[in-house]
């Protein structure tokens, strides 16, 4: 997979970054810390002036407290910088509707119906959209059975949930023999036996 060649003259004008840290606080619980910065290289004239290069636009921090089942159990949301001050962060306690949601089990969807469009900031509730993969890869060993191999386990989670660890594919056929599935298609599976062959002699 290549890249589009990188213009050997660019400048780097605008960074947007995205932050996510997870805790055990020991209780059973875990804090999940999105945080998002918005910064420009050059000066910016904003509608409330002008802001330095290098001071952000959006700082900006949506924090979910959240079970060792997904749950959600807290929520809230700390707006440091934004465009519009008064304004910005003039949303209430909307981000304590996260509260009840499952972040496995239609968390997008369910996040869509509660905070799109002016009922929240776009930012914060951009936020959401990485917190369920961030918090499967918290819990991965830890709250999440990975391997798979006790004698009881079931499938590990990860599996069936993107292309590489598809269960009929070389990845789970090599790392997670156990839950192999071969596939359906028989020219796939001639080619995957084809290639085992060929990587044993």
């Amino acid at each position: 997979m290549a890249l589009p060649t990188a213009a050997s003259e660019r400048q780097l004008k605008h960074r947007r970054s995205i932050d996510v840290l997870i805790y055990a606080r020991g209780d059973g619980l875990w804090d999940v810390d999105a945080h998002i910065t918005d910064v420009r290289t050059h000066a910016t004239h904003m509608a409330t002036g002008l802001l330095p290069a290098g001071a952000p636009i959006h700082d900006m921090l949506l924090r979910v407290v959240v079970d060792e089942r997904f749950n959600i159990v807290a929520a809230g949301a700390q707006t440091l910088a934004m465009p519009y001050p008064g304004e910005c962060d003039n949303h209430g306690d909307v981000y304590a509707r996260l509260v009840g949601l499952n972040l496995m089990r239609g968390f997008r969807q369910a996040v869509k119906e509660r905070l799109g469009g002016v009922q929240g900031c776009t930012h914060l509730t951009e936020l959401t959209q990485v917190l369920p993969t961030a918090v499967v890869q918290a819990f991965a060993g830890e709250v999440i059975d990975t391997r798979g191999a006790g004698e009881h386990s079931q499938q590990p989670f990860q599996i069936d949930r993107c292309h590489a660890l598809r269960a009929d594919g070389q990845a789970v056929r090599t790392y997670y023999p156990r839950w192999y599935r071969p596939p359906e298609n028989s020219t796939l599976a001639h080619s995957l036996s084809s290639d085992t062959a060929a990587s044993e002699t």
